[in-house]
């Protein structure tokens, strides 16, 4: 039986084993889906050799970056996002793809209108790559918002004239992923427009604290729902 899992730390409130396991309880499929949850991305050698049965692989928070240089090969994707979600197994080596970047930018498009040419990328970890990957490749420019600004603008540097210039706001924090459903990016909401998207990589729970408040002011709210359909081993 072939095993196929998912490596992030610390997992426990993952849904991809079940989702991937009813996948494969389909007639002719011989294969499981189990959650690794490693404490540092170098145990991941050991792990391989525990399951030589391994097939493949996807990858989340913390390790989107911290995986690659584990890897054989990087797809071309891959390698100009500098971050990878799903490690394909190839005569013995490992492949590094990014999967997120088709997700994002097939939800993204048709929501887009011609006014969405700024937009404000909330996070700058292995998922913000993907997105800023995708910006770039639509011609929107971005603006890079972090705790500690190390990458762009402090949170508390939003203010009305920011959030009114940037008309696309994606949420690339785990800020409201369950169970700390609570918790929300400190940014002014009440700046919020009609003409504003609001996109989370959230996928639990349904609606975060963050597309709700910015649907409160008018704003078009989306998740990025399909991604570990996206992936492939």
């Amino acid at each position: 039986m072939k095993t196929y899992g998912l490596l992030g730390y610390p997992l426990k409130n993952s849904f991809s084993a079940n989702y991937f396991n009813a996948k494969f309880r389909s007639p002719g499929t011989d294969a499981v889906y189990k959650n690794f949850p490693l404490t540092h991305i170098d145990e991941l050698q050991q792990l391989l050799k525990e399951h030589p049965e391994m097939a493949g692989l996807n990858v989340t928070i913390p390790y989107k970056e911290a995986v690659i240089p584990l890897l054989h090969e990087l797809s071309d994707t891959a390698e100009k996002v500098g971050a990878v979600n799903t490690i394909q197994f190839v005569n013995n080596k490992l492949i590094g793809h990014n999967t997120d970047v088709f997700g994002f930018e097939r939800s993204l498009l048709p929501l887009l209108k011609p006014w969405h040419q700024n937009a404000l990328v909330l996070g700058t970890g292995g998922a913000s790559k993907a997105v800023v990957h995708v910006l770039g490749r639509l011609g929107i420019t971005h603006t890079m918002v972090s705790r500690n600004g190390e990458a762009g603008m402090l949170y508390e540097e939003i203010d009305r004239a920011m959030i009114r210039s940037h008309q696309l706001v994606i949420n690339c924090t785990p800020l409201g992923m369950f169970p700390d459903v609570d918790a929300f990016p400190p940014i002014p909401y009440e700046f919020f427009t009609d003409l504003h998207i609001a996109y989370d990589l959230i996928y639990l729970p349904e609606e975060t604290k963050f597309l709700s408040f910015a649907k409160q002011h008018g704003a078009v709210t989306k998740k990025l729902a399909a991604v570990l359909g996206s992936r492939r081993f």
